[in-house]
């Protein structure tokens, strides 16, 4: 999962602006840490964010199978907070990818590692969507409902993650060859 130290390195660190003649407090102009950074170095950051993002869909996983085995009567508080936590580091995940294939497709004109990239976050829109109806069929309420749509849905997990496994091969190969 993202960290929160993570999260304020590589976001936005602040540089002072200029207060000029009003007198007025310095205001903070945000910066994005990546932008005179290799092209080899946002591949890297690539890679490190998926990392994070197995280890948020390790966390929901396991926050899952806790909450199933915790009732009846069951903790959805505690499983409500860990969905909200695996959420902000979801967003705050796909917000850094969407930074850098803005970067990728804009400044460095790199437009096939930039569709990699926006390739790579339509793959991980649907294997969560999918994750999350995964999760909501296999609630209590829910159990046994349609055994053929459940495989077929862990299927589409399945193929979805060896398709991520293939953007990101295509995108280290890629950006090799753009240096």
């Amino acid at each position: 999962m993202i960290t929160t130290e993570a999260a304020a390195e590589s976001a936005v660190p602040a540089v002072p602006g200029d207060s000029g003649a009003t007198g007025a407090p310095e205001r903070e102009q945000l910066v994005w840490p990546w932008k005179d950074a290799a092209i080899r170095a946002l591949v890297q950051r690539i890679h490190q964010l998926q990392a994070e993002r197995a280890q948020a869909f390790r966390r929901l996983e396991e926050g899952h199978r806790q909450y199933l085995s915790s009732g009846p009567p069951y903790d959805f508080p505690r499983y409500r907070s860990t969905v909200h936590e695996v959420t902000q580091a979801f967003a705050a995940a796909s917000r850094e990818v969407l930074a850098v294939e803005a970067e990728l497709a804009g400044p460095r004109a790199q437009p096939l590692l930039a569709s990699h990239v926006r390739r790579l976050q339509q793959l991980e829109e649907t294997r969560l969507a999918t994750v999350a109806l995964l999760q909501l069929m296999g609630t209590p309420e829910l159990t046994g409902q349609d055994s053929l749509q459940m495989h077929q849905l862990k299927m589409k997990v399945i193929k979805t993650m060896e398709a991520i496994s293939e953007v990101l091969q295509d995108l280290r190969f890629d950006a090799e060859s753009a240096e």
